[in-house]
């Protein structure tokens, strides 16, 4: 069938990763032209650009995610600092993108935790912040919400390569979900292709794992096999790229393994589980190039699966 994924998923792409530099509004522009995507996920903006935005969107039939993670990052912040003071600096880092997000009638915002602890005493002591930060961000979505609320969810990154965050180890992503769940329903994790092969275990087992809580999916691209590679790291080049992790076979078994963990079947707060692209242009790649090849990519891998 042509593009069968359609009745599976919503496909979309991550517009800050994929355009880091330049307009955001014309980026999003000449997204919206293009009927492949049906999501996009943006960084929070100032509200007149973020009603431009919502404007495109809403023309071109597109629906809009939340990204609060480069302003964490961009702010040093960390959701699971035992200083009560920077916790809650991070809290109202992530609680500004779930404002965001209501400008823009967005369904989910996306976070990542902070650092993973130098010492493995101190693990249960962050998650309990961690657990605590997630909980009270849930409970301002419900508050601001008119409707249905803003879904919280927490992207899985790796513990030891890059980022090196709490969440993380499966187990501990899994924990968090549980113990947050406990406490607000408008919770959930996210996965990426980019992060799962920085994470010891099998990609399957560890979807299987985590697909009760799984609200969204982020797919990419990463470079970790040789630490002389300039791109070492968590840095999303363009799959395939020399040196790297997924290229069109990776991303088959991906598809493959969240067809097989039930993914697509799960509830969630969107329309559609959604799958989104994250990669981003190196070496003096163009985005529009970038984009053209990620939808050749996953098109070559949706042949397969």
């Amino acid at each position: 069938m042509t593009e069968s994924w359609r009745q599976m998923m919503s496909v979309g792409i991550v517009h800050f990763m994929a355009f880091p530099e330049g307009d955001p509004v014309e980026q999003i522009r000449y997204l919206g032209e293009d009927d492949f995507f049906d999501v996009v996920e943006i960084k929070p903006y100032e509200p007149a650009i973020m009603e431009q935005i919502k404007s495109i969107c809403d023309q071109a039939g597109m629906s809009i995610g939340i990204g609060a993670q480069p302003g964490l990052q961009a702010g040093k912040h960390s959701l699971n600092n035992q200083c009560e003071e920077a916790r809650k600096a991070a809290v109202d880092s992530v609680k500004g993108a779930v404002d965001a997000g209501y400008l823009v009638d967005a369904r989910i915002v996306a976070c990542l935790s902070g650092p993973m602890p130098d010492n493995e005493a101190d693990i249960p002591a962050e998650m309990d912040a961690m657990v605590k930060s997630c909980v009270e961000i849930c409970q301002y979505a419900q508050e601001k919400a008119d409707g249905d609320p803003i879904f919280l969810s927490v992207e899985q990154f790796d513990d030891t390569i890059d980022k090196k965050c709490l969440i993380g180890p499966t187990p501990l992503a899994v924990e968090l979900a549980e113990r947050v769940r406990e406490q607000v329903d408008n919770f959930g994790l996210t996965a990426d292709l980019s992060h799962l092969p920085m994470l010891p275990g099998n990609q399957a087992d560890m979807l299987a794992e985590m697909n009760p809580y799984l609200i969204h999916m982020h797919a990419g691209n990463c470079v970790i096999a040789d630490e002389s590679l300039h791109l070492y790291g968590d840095l999303h080049p363009r799959f395939g790229y020399p040196g790297s992790e997924n290229d069109v076979p990776e991303l088959v078994e991906f598809l493959r393994s969240l067809i097989y963990v039930g993914y697509f079947q799960n509830p969630v707060p969107t329309d559609k589980p959604i799958l989104t692209f994250e990669v981003k242009p190196w070496d003096g790649d163009s985005s529009e190039l970038l984009v053209a090849h990620t939808k050749r990519s996953f098109r070559r891998a949706w042949a397969q699966v």
